[in-house]
C-alpha cells in the first residue's frame, strides 16, 4: 500500500540561507570641542580593524566632508586598499549613549571594495550632537555594527511526512449480520415451501 493510500503526504522543504559573520568596532571621540578646528573635507581616520576577514578602517569629518553638508558630521567606512573582492555588508552606525544606542543608519545591504566605501554625509548634525544627551565629558561615542554576507547557499533539505486527515473504520462484519437476519427471519423476501414446510430466505 502506498503512502498516500494509506492517508499520508511527502512533503520536501529547503530554504535559502545568508552564512555571515556578524561583529562591531566602537569609535570614541574625546575631545570633541578640539576637533571642530578640522577644515571642511578633511577627515580624522580611525585605526584599522579586522571584521569578517577583511581590514576597515573609519573616516570621521568634523565638519562634514564637502562645504554642502559643513554643518554636519559626516561618518564614512572604507575597506584597506588592496582588497580585490566585493564584500556585501549591512553596517549601521549607531551613537551610544549612557542610556540606550540611537540609530542613525540604514541597515540596507551595501556592497564594498577598496575604491568605494560608503558615505553617511549627514551622520548627524553638529547642534543636535552637541545636545547634553550625546555629549558628555566632551565626547562620544559611535558603535558600528557590521554583518558581513559571505555568501548565500541552500539550506539542507527536510522530508517530512504530513499525516492526511482521515476516519478510522471498525474491520467489517457483514457476515455477522446477514447471518443474524437468515435466523431472525426478519425482512425475507423468498420462502421455498418442501414437504410441508416453509423456510424463510434472503435473496
Amino acid at each position: 500500500m502506498s503512502l498516500a493510500a494509506a492517508g499520508e503526504l511527502l512533503r520536501s522543504t529547503f530554504s535559502i540561507v545568508p552564512d555571515t559573520t556578524r561583529g562591531y568596532h566602537i569609535l570614541k571621540i574625546d575631545g570633541y570641542s578640539l576637533t571642530k578646528g578640522t577644515p571642511t573635507g578633511e577627515s580624522l581616520n580611525s585605526h584599522p580593524f579586522t571584521l569578517g576577514g577583511h581590514r576597515w578602517y573609519i573616516l570621521y569629518y568634523p565638519n562634514g566632508h564637502t562645504s554642502e553638508f559643513k554643518d554636519y558630521v559626516s561618518i564614512f567606512l572604507h575597506l584597506m586598499e588592496g582588497t580585490t573582492q566585493v564584500v556585501k555588508a549591512q553596517c549601521p552606525i549607531r551613537l551610544v549613549t549612557e542610556v540606550a544606542e540611537r540609530a542613525l543608519t540604514s541597515e540596507i545591504v551595501r556592497s564594498f571594495d577598496s575604491l568605494k566605501g560608503w558615505e553617511y554625509s549627514q551622520f548627524i548634525k553638529r547642534t543636535e550632537l552637541e545636545e547634553l544627551e550625546h555629549l558628555k565629558d566632551d565626547s562620544f561615542t559611535r558603535r558600528c555594527n557590521l554583518f558581513i554576507i559571505n555568501e548565500f547557499r541552500a539550506g539542507e533539505e527536510k522530508a517530512e511526512v504530513a499525516t492526511r486527515a482521515f476516519v478510522s473504520m471498525p474491520p467489517s462484519d457483514l457476515c455477522r449480520h446477514l447471518g443474524d437476519l437468515l435466523l431472525a427471519e426478519r425482512g425475507a423476501d423468498v420462502v421455498f415451501e418442501v414437504g410441508g414446510k416453509t423456510f424463510v430466505a434472503h435473496r
